[in-house]
């Protein structure tokens, strides 16, 4: 090294160690929110620690699920309104969690930046332990990555990881059967798929994030930022009153691909697309992308987040039952023998 030369430091590569170390005594509380029966020790650990007698489990089988936000994350970084995606975050695992018959009982999330800015960060986290809380499932630990040159300015990935636990023998789905019911829960708008179609439309509509949406009383970033629904606690209560066959959660591929995962060979569903009345923002989409009615229904969720496949003499008491949880709930279609979906009705 020369006279001249300036010694290089871990912080003067990009990366600052006390940064991170604030954000973990900022989101400890928000943590510390989440913590539930089993939970073992905070945040600080090389490993989070969960006791599954200590949660009730007498034979538990283990259900691990990973997802991320997709490309929602560029309308959040673009507006500034970071809030929401943690809870996306955490839908789009535990979410799928439940379809297993699981309950979620712990998370682990992974965010990566190029610099980390505390305060997005903090929201960031806090908007996790939000969707931890209302799950039921803990948030236990998680890494905060600092990557200079792996991200542009204000640029950030998320990652979760999502653990469950179910008595061995309690699996589903199970004994899906011809005449079963499926009950459709409705969506809170867009959720966390979709989002690279949603991104060109909007490009070929001209709007801004900050117009008011066509669709919704809010602007138009708002609007499609709106948090993917949590469905664990109502299909929780759901299980344990017994009739339950299966659950899909509709996701990317639609109805089109993820009802068909529930099913065993040999059948298939007729869904009526007259049974619910598509959402003004699925509507919005399709129109200014000229977007066909099948791929609308192979992209988004079009108003139904999750499937309940339900044994027909308990259908109209886990209708009742998740009505009164506060889902809205819709009689969509029937399982029949044959494959896949067919769809009977018009949304569009």
């Amino acid at each position: 090294m020369s006279k001249t030369e300036e010694p290089l430091t871990y912080a003067g590569a990009g990366v600052d160690i006390e940064a991170g170390n604030a954000l973990v005594e900022r989101i400890k509380p928000a943590a510390a929110a989440t913590r539930r029966s089993g939970v073992m020790a905070g945040l600080g650990g090389f490993g989070g620690l969960f006791d599954l007698r200590a949660a009730g489990y007498r034979d538990p089988v283990l259900v691990a699920a990973t997802d991320g936000v997709g490309t929602k994350l560029r309308i959040a970084i673009d507006t500034g309104n970071v809030d929401g995606v943690g809870i996306d975050l955490v839908a789009m695992c535990v979410n799928d969690l439940v379809c297993q018959g699981a309950e979620p009982l712990f998370f682990l999330d992974y965010f990566a930046t190029g610099k980390l800015e505390i305060e997005a960060a903090a929201r960031i986290v806090e908007g996790i332990a939000a969707g931890c809380k209302a799950s039921g499932c803990a948030l236990i630990g998680g890494e905060t990555a600092e990557m200079p040159g792996m991200y542009a300015d204000g640029d950030f990935d998320l990652a979760g990881f999502a653990v469950g636990a179910m008595e061995r023998g309690t699996a589903l789905p199970a004994n899906v059967a011809e005449g079963d019911i499926l009950l459709g829960l409705g969506s809170d708008g867009v959720h966390s798929n979709g989002f690279s179609l949603v991104r060109k439309v909007v490009e070929r509509s001209g709007l801004d994030w900050s117009d008011p949406a066509p669709f919704a009383n809010d602007t138009l970033g708002a609007a499609l930022l709106a948090p993917t629904r949590l469905y664990v606690r109502p299909a929780l209560a759901a299980l344990r009153a017994g009739g339950m066959r299966g659950f899909a959660h509709i996701t990317g591929g639609g109805l089109t691909e993820n009802v068909p995962r529930v099913l065993p060979d040999g059948l298939g569903v007729t869904i009526d697309l007259d049974a619910w009345i598509l959402p003004p923002v699925f509507g919005w989409l399709a129109q200014t992308g000229g977007t066909p009615e099948a791929d609308l229904l192979k992209t988004f969720n079009a108003g139904i987040g999750m499937v309940a496949v339900v044994a027909p003499d308990r259908a109209d008491a886990v209708s009742a039952l998740l009505t009164g949880q506060g889902e809205t709930v819709h009689r969509i279609g029937v399982v029949e023998p044959g494959s896949g979906v067919r769809y009977t009705g018009r949304l569009l």
